[in-house]
């Protein structure tokens, strides 16, 4: 692994910087979603919006306040606002929740797209080296060539590899936003839908 990395040239050393920063990242992000699903509290959820239904706000209010579940933060924080400006206060709580869950995306879909064009990069100068050798010795010896260009390949395997290894991470981390999105936006919903028929009665 070592004698392939130093055969890849010096455009393995931002190759490694990508794979680790992306190891980093798939690891804190698999643990920040490990503590959301465990903090999730769906009973408490329900006994909330119940409770919301018969308009006693405050007691609903007083019934999520401690909960680490991100859907009823966001609701507590509309019932904390029910009398003025409720969807506003919902909208604003999902979106910092919704952005919480999505930090380190970006770099992660950046990575995925960096890593094969460091890869090709690497390969081009390994083939412009190849044959810039090849124009001094001549065709005498096209062993030293071939080897040249067979090493410059490692940086594309090596690229496409990281962003292989990136992909999946990723686009679990992206369905797992959508999927909370849509929670969030079926609970807020409920709520103003609970608000207004209890305000037009």
């Amino acid at each position: 692994m070592v004698e392939l990395f130093q055969k890849g040239g010096y455009v393995m050393y931002p190759l490694l910087v990508c794979s680790v920063i992306a190891l980093t990242f798939s690891i804190e992000r698999l643990f920040f979603w490990i503590k959301e699903k465990r903090a999730r509290n769906t009973k408490l959820l329900i006994d909330i919006m119940k409770v919301a239904e018969t308009g006693q706000y405050d007691n609903a209010l007083r019934l999520g306040s401690k909960s680490k579940d991100h859907v009823i933060r966001v609701i507590c924080n509309g019932l904390a606002h029910i009398e003025f400006s409720m969807i506003n206060a919902l909208e604003m709580a999902a979106g910092d929740e919704i952005s919480r869950m999505k930090r380190g995306l970006v770099v992660l879909d950046t990575i995925i797209t960096m890593a094969p064009l460091l890869g090709i990069l690497g390969t081009v100068i390994g083939i412009i080296q190849s044959f810039d050798m090849l124009g001094q010795m001549g065709i005498e010896d096209p062993k030293a060539v071939t080897v040249g260009i067979a090493q410059a390949l490692i940086t594309t395997a090596a690229g496409l590899t990281i962003a292989l290894a990136t992909l999946i991470p990723y686009n679990y981390f992206v369905s797992c936003v959508e999927k909370a999105t849509r929670n969030l936006e079926k609970y807020t919903t409920s709520l103003e839908i609970l608000y207004q028929k209890k305000t037009y009665k």
